[in-house]
């Protein structure tokens, strides 16, 4: 094929198209969380099913799931092989119970139970007021209606395990973190991260930090297979955090909290910092400009649910002044966050 050829096979959307496609953007997002849902992704595993078969498998209308699979296959997501007879694609296969189906499922409702989308509908509120739209829905905080709701609260872990899988491997071969004798990973939830570094870095120690319901049962640590190289403290990062360490790491915290927040949890680590210590901030750095990035989408889904919100880096080094401490450095990795570090002034 000639590269004029190529060319038009992919003509460059109109203005109308742009505006239409991203206006029209909530549907393919619910067309397919619900095929996610009916798990036509492990269905089609093992090979190419008709919709018969697909419909007969999920309990689905046949010419209505057949609509939704023709919609998708149009993205990339499943193709229809031959009429009515549908196979995977790369993409679908990441909707497979042992790629990203929780993470899907967590992007096309957070909650699981429904209220994720009557905070987004009120989006405007947010823009309007800066406030956070699932407080006004819910009369509540997102992380408090989690812990009144602990079938959310599963739903919303389970979601973001499923991420942090994918983006550990990647975060822990990004950085040099064989300097360091010992890592306190800070909200670390069940040890992923903390796990992966040390599987990479054998000479390292790692103390687990968070919450102490959290940390009860740190799922991801092993002491068959990290013997004697990990502990875990149960407590809270706005309160104070455990000293010793001589790096500290914040994965997908900062984003959360409000500036304000952030500062009390940053305070609390320069407190427990040494000299030499490195504090590493995990987090999306957001570029400047009209560059496409990943956290500026997710920046909306933080005004809807939280007080925190998706930062640059001069923010970040704002943010790090106010509580004594001063960036080093960006590095980038091979998933959509960076490595800040950070070190005291």
């Amino acid at each position: 094929m000639t590269e004029s050829a190529m060319a038009d096979t992919h003509p460059t959307p109109s203005p109308v198209e742009v505006i239409t496609n991203i206006a029209l953007g909530y549907l393919l997002s619910r067309s397919l969380h619900v095929a996610t849902e009916l798990g036509i992704a492990d269905l089609l595993k093992n090979g190419a099913k008709t919709v018969e078969e697909l419909a007969s498998s999920t309990g689905a209308h046949r010419q209505a799931l057949y609509r939704l699979l023709r919609t998708l296959a149009a993205q990339g997501v499943f193709a229809e092989h031959e009429p009515g007879r549908f196979v995977t694609t790369p993409a679908a296969a990441l909707l497979q119970q042992d790629a990203m189906r929780d993470g899907v499922l967590l992007c096309g409702e957070v909650t699981g139970d429904g209220s994720w989308w009557h905070a987004v509908g009120a989006l405007r509120h947010s823009v309007m007021t800066g406030e956070p739209a699932f407080h006004r829905q819910h009369g509540m905080g997102f992380f408090d209606y989690l812990r009144v709701h602990p079938a959310c609260s599963q739903w919303f872990d389970r979601g973001m395990a499923n991420f942090a899988t994918a983006e550990n491997p990647a975060i822990a071969s990004a950085y040099d973190y064989a300097r360091f004798r010992h890592i306190i990973d800070l909200g670390g939830g069940q040890g992923g991260l903390l796990a992966e570094i040390l599987t990479r870095h054998p000479r390292v120690r790692g103390t687990l930090f968070d919450l102490p319901e959290v940390v009860r049962n740190p799922v991801h640590l092993s002491k068959a297979a990290l013997p004697g190289r990990w502990s875990t403290v149960g407590g809270d990062f706005f309160q104070a955090i455990p000293a010793g360490g001589d790096a500290y790491v914040l994965k997908r915290i900062l984003h959360d909290w409000s500036d304000e927040q952030c500062v009390r949890i940053l305070r609390c680590c320069r407190a427990a910092m040494g000299t030499d210590a490195r504090l590493l901030v995990v987090d999306a750095v957001v570029p400047t400009g009209n560059a496409p990035h990943p956290g500026k989408v997710m920046d909306i889904l933080m005004m809807v649910f939280a007080e925190g919100h998706e930062r640059t880096e001069q923010e970040f080094t704002e943010l790090f002044g106010k509580a004594g401490l001063q960036l080093t450095t960006v590095t980038a990795t091979p998933s959509t966050l960076a490595i800040i570090e950070v070190m005291p002034v």
